[in-house]
């Protein structure tokens, strides 16, 4: 199984200007732990959950500080051909939960961990496990 046959659509903010307190309402309202930052096509970095509950903790303004100044700038990506196998051992291995999938430098889409636990939790009811 690959990549493609589980990515969701990637959730973006509009600018790597948008304030903080923008993203955390976008990922709440869309349901989503991550936005990738975005320059038209190009993809700048991704800002999580977990960043913004840093900015909390540091007291950051949320309305002031930019997106920009707590996003991942540096983003490993897949490719829609990527097993879930690589992209599991990815998450695992760096401690990230989303990977964007990318070809030829374009953002087509999103995997998250919570994406492969649905799919670990679709191959079958394992009768044999003690509870």
């Amino acid at each position: 199984m690959q990549v493609a046959d589980i990515m969701n659509r990637a959730s973006v903010t509009e600018s790597p200007a948008d304030p903080l307190r923008h993203a955390a309402t976008r990922m709440w309202n869309q349901q989503t732990g991550s936005l990738l930052v975005m320059d038209g096509d190009e993809l700048l970095g991704i800002v999580t959950e977990r960043d913004l509950m840093k900015a909390v903790a540091r007291g950051d303004d949320l309305d002031a500080t930019p997106v920009s100044a707590v996003m991942t700038r540096s983003v490993l990506t897949v490719t829609p051909e990527t097993s879930l196998h690589d992209a599991a051992r990815h998450m695992a291995t760096r401690w990230i939960r989303h990977l964007p999938v990318v070809v030829d430098g374009k953002v087509l889409g999103m995997v998250s961990q919570r994406d492969l636990c649905g799919v670990l939790g679709d191959l079958g009811d394992d009768t044999s496990a003690a509870p």
